[in-house]
């Protein structure tokens, strides 16, 4: 059965992220709930952000032909129903640290690939991005609501219950044939050497974009770290840390919706700046303030930091030529949205107890290099 392009990768997003509102804020919990003690959470949870780095940078840039990428999305999607599977079978300790590194290894590299089909059928059918990604933020707010609601009302398992089902779903839509197949050439299909992975790198245009997102990007760090534990010191209740959150992905997905509209003629340069100038007021006012209607409005600023930069990345990106799409999809995902965020949490980790709110201008601080790296490639 053939579905129109842009639905079949729409619903693997929402598959996708549901799965992932269910996995980033409750996983803990239920590793808690299996009788794991905070030292061996930690391990795996780390684990498992290593596993992500590695899958998003190796798996998803050996994939060099985008013809390819609907069969290697069926691949580790079934490969990760697999892992998460895997979790019924026991709880000791070795055995949830392997599984914990399959499925991150193959669970990650799905958005990189993800994108980089996008990004090909941006330029092969003129596919909007940004209505279709949206859907991934939508299913983000109901998984991670509804888990939270069915946690309380059957405990801890409904997390692996949900999880396992969001799995399937992405597996089971991924079966569908798209209308339109990403079109690839025979010289796509040469494996990557080093010098091209250095010619690559070296550019002038690239290591500046990926400079700059990753400084973008990291300067998250504080926020999916530490933004609820100091809101609750603050004396918000955890419902309200929840719809603060919340209204931070609403306002992502509706920037999403209307990208189209909204930036059809700005430059990857020029989004990356006005992300830049959003993040720098964002970081400022949750370094300066607990006060709720401040909160209210650097919440809704979500959709500059992180949704436009994004949206930046992508136009840069789908600007690239052929099995550089997905070579610089893989390295983007693995070094702007993993490693960069990855090693800030770490740094956060230190400085919080020192700090408190105030390392949140530590995150602006890492914003301003990134307005002067700006790629400044013609036409991008």
């Amino acid at each position: 059965m053939a579905i129109r392009s842009a639905w079949w990768l729409a619903l693997g997003y929402f598959t996708y992220f549901f799965a992932y509102g269910v996995w980033l804020p409750f996983w803990a919990v239920w590793l808690k709930g299996v009788g794991l003690d905070a030292e061996k959470i930690g391990l795996l949870l780390g684990a498992g952000m290593v596993a992500r780095f590695t899958g998003s940078l190796l798996i998803a840039s050996r994939v060099t032909n985008p013809s390819r990428l609907i069969t290697v999305l069926r691949l580790l999607a079934g490969l990760s129903l697999l892992c998460a599977l895997g979790f019924w079978i026991g709880t000791f300790w070795v055995w949830l640290l392997l599984v914990m590194i399959g499925f991150n290894l193959f669970f990650s590299p799905l958005v990189p690939l993800s994108d980089a089909l996008a990004a090909t059928w941006q330029r092969q059918i003129a596919m909007a991005y940004g209505p279709v990604r949206l859907w991934g933020s939508l299913a983000f707010v109901i998984s991670s609501a509804l888990t939270g609601v069915l946690v309380n009302a059957f405990s801890y398992q409904a997390i692996l219950w949900l999880l396992c089902a969001g799995v399937a779903a992405m597996l089971g839509g991924m079966l569908f044939r798209p209308a339109v197949m990403p079109q690839g050439s025979e010289k796509q299909v040469e494996r990557a050497s080093w010098q091209d992975w250095q010619r690559l790198l070296k550019e002038n245009a690239v290591w500046r974009f990926l400079l700059c997102v990753m400084l973008m990007q990291g300067a998250h760090a504080a926020y999916y770290g530490f933004s609820a534990i100091w809101w609750q010191d603050a004396g918000y209740s955890a419902s309200v840390v929840g719809y603060l959150w919340s209204l931070g992905v609403v306002a992502e997905i509706i920037v999403f919706a209307a990208s189209g509209k909204l930036f059809r003629r700005w430059t990857a340069r020029d989004l990356l700046l006005l992300s830049g100038i959003c993040a720098l007021i964002r970081w400022s006012l949750l370094a300066s303030t607990t006060a709720l209607p401040l909160l209210v409005i650097a919440q809704i600023l979500h959709c500059g930091s992180f949704t436009i930069c994004h949206l930046a990345a992508m136009r840069f990106i789908a600007a690239r030529e052929g099995a550089e799409v997905i070579r610089l999809q893989s390295v983007y995902s693995a070094v702007a949205m993993g490693g960069g965020i990855a090693v800030m949490t770490v740094v956060c980790g230190l400085l919080f107890p020192h700090l408190h709110g105030n390392i949140f201008w530590v995150m602006a601080l890492l914003v301003v290099p990134a307005l002067f790296l700006r790629p400044k490639a013609a036409g991008l």
